[in-house]
């Protein structure tokens, strides 16, 4: 199977259908949440995600977006953009992101949004937050998202930190070997590694690969659309610098 692995796409339809294009002919589309928040398409994300049958895990935004937790955690700017999406939602719109699941598994390979440990709000991004993910992690291999960076953990038992991190690049083939993985594909909708392109992974459960790719879309778009939605500015700039 081919698999499309997007997280943190977050309202940016422009750039979801970039990576979906990109992507090509693809088995399935695997999605580690906020698919939704920040930008300007909500809706149609969700209907573009639907029509190609996503499975999908429910991040801090969509849970924010239906009013199934408070806001009171996000920045400002962050608080303005979910009240925003919540207020362009229909009825049954919200009824499908209340029903994510915050975790699933499929075959070899465990879904969540932040962490196994803290499913919608924690950010893997150091030892000891990966080696307390591994230790509930039942499977080979797990994918999350949240951090906006894209990263692969190894377990390695006889180290003395446990794992190793890093960061992954456009083109970075991860085999999937005998070590235990966690892997992060970065953000559709919003990057923050200083690399304003789309990422996205493309999972091959035949050659057991995973590789990691970035896309160029049209950032104006997105921007125009979400100064006419008067959305933070902060959240407009950030796209063109991917921050």
């Amino acid at each position: 199977m081919r698999i499309a692995i997007t997280s943190d796409i977050h309202a940016n339809l422009v750039a979801l259908d970039a990576v979906l294009e990109h992507a090509g002919p693809v088995d399935a589309i695997w999605n580690m949440g906020d698919a939704v928040g920040y930008g300007p398409q909500p809706s149609e994300c969700i209907t573009r995600l639907c029509e190609f049958g996503a499975i999908w895990v429910a991040g801090n935004h969509e849970r924010a977006a239906t009013g199934a937790i408070s806001t009171d955690e996000f920045n400002p700017a962050a608080a303005t953009a979910a009240q925003w999406t919540a207020n362009r939602l229909a009825a049954d719109e919200r009824a499908f992101l209340d029903a994510l699941p915050e975790t699933r598994i499929e075959g070899d390979f465990t879904l969540v949004h932040g962490s196994l440990r803290w499913p919608i709000w924690e950010y893997l991004v150091d030892f000891e937050t990966a080696r307390a993910h591994l230790s509930l992690q039942q499977t080979p291999f797990g994918f999350v998202g949240h951090t906006h960076i894209p990263m692969q953990v190894t377990e390695l038992p006889e180290d003395r930190q446990g794992c190793e991190l890093h960061r992954l690049a456009d083109g970075d083939i991860v085999e999937l070997g005998e070590s235990r993985l966690v892997l992060n594909p970065g953000s559709v909708g919003q990057p923050r590694d200083g690399d304003k392109r789309a990422s996205y992974g493309l999972l091959d459960t035949d050659a057991r690969t995973f590789i990691l790719r970035r896309v160029e879309y049209d950032i104006a778009s997105t921007q125009k659309l979400m100064g006419e939605a008067e959305l933070p500015h902060w959240l407009i700039e950030r796209l063109a610098i991917g921050r």
